[in-house]
């Protein structure tokens, strides 16, 4: 285990130290015991920090949602975005705790989950706003459900990771995570721009499946 990072702050090192334990064990399999140990501190002062281990997993919630959706929103803020994707992939290896964090975190389930996944969508949602109002994003149909949508599929590749690094052929970097094994940077670099083109281009070459949908349902059915 690494030591702790002395240029952090003592409540900035605690949070550090219980997200990469409730990533790699869960919160139940994670005592605050094991966490104060992790960041070189008392179990007396993790308390004095945040109260309890449930408060402290809130900290943890509203850093991994900054963190993850910070580096999302930047996209429409920094002008060169060519810098901003070569950081995001240099990054792989710095922010492995963290999506270990938020996939087990989602997959335990709970309302600790459900809320963690609810702050996602929320902040996506925004994210989107943002991005229509600023013209670099198309106005979807339902503002919300797109949010969702989207959100889940960030999500996805975490909770999906050995399934997608075999499918791709790629070999994992040891990670603590539910899979036992992070996606690669190989996988990570050719899952980037099928991605941006989904999103930029679509997939369909036109509006037949989309305008067959709408008609279907603006169609009333028997009993409604």
């Amino acid at each position: 285990m690494r030591s702790p990072n002395p240029d952090l702050t003592t409540r900035a090192r605690i949070r550090h130290a219980a997200l990469a334990l409730f990533g790699a064990h869960g919160f139940d399999g994670t005592s605050v015991r094991a966490i104060a140990a992790s960041a070189g501190v008392s179990a007396a002062l993790v308390m004095h920090h945040f109260g309890s281990k449930e408060a402290l997993r809130a900290a943890c919630d509203a850093a991994i949602v900054d963190e993850i959706m910070g580096r999302k929103e930047s996209m429409l803020s920094e002008g060169d975005l060519s810098s901003t994707m070569r950081r995001w992939l240099a990054d792989i290896d710095t922010f492995r705790p963290s999506l270990d964090y938020l996939a087990r975190m989602i997959i335990d389930g709970g309302e600790a989950g459900q809320g963690l996944f609810d702050q996602l969508v929320d902040r996506t949602e925004a994210m989107i706003s943002q991005g229509v109002a600023e013209g670099i994003m198309t106005a979807p149909s339902d503002l919300r459900t797109t949010a969702v949508i989207v959100a889940s599929h960030g999500i996805m590749p975490l909770l999906l990771e050995r399934h997608i690094g075999r499918a791709l052929g790629g070999t994992g970097l040891g990670g603590t995570g539910l899979s036992g094994s992070g996606l690669s940077l190989d996988v990570v670099r050719r899952l980037t721009l099928p991605t941006l083109e989904l999103y930029t281009h679509g997939l369909y070459a036109d509006d037949s499946a989309l305008s067959a949908a709408r008609a279907a349902l603006q169609e009333r059915t028997p009993g409604e």
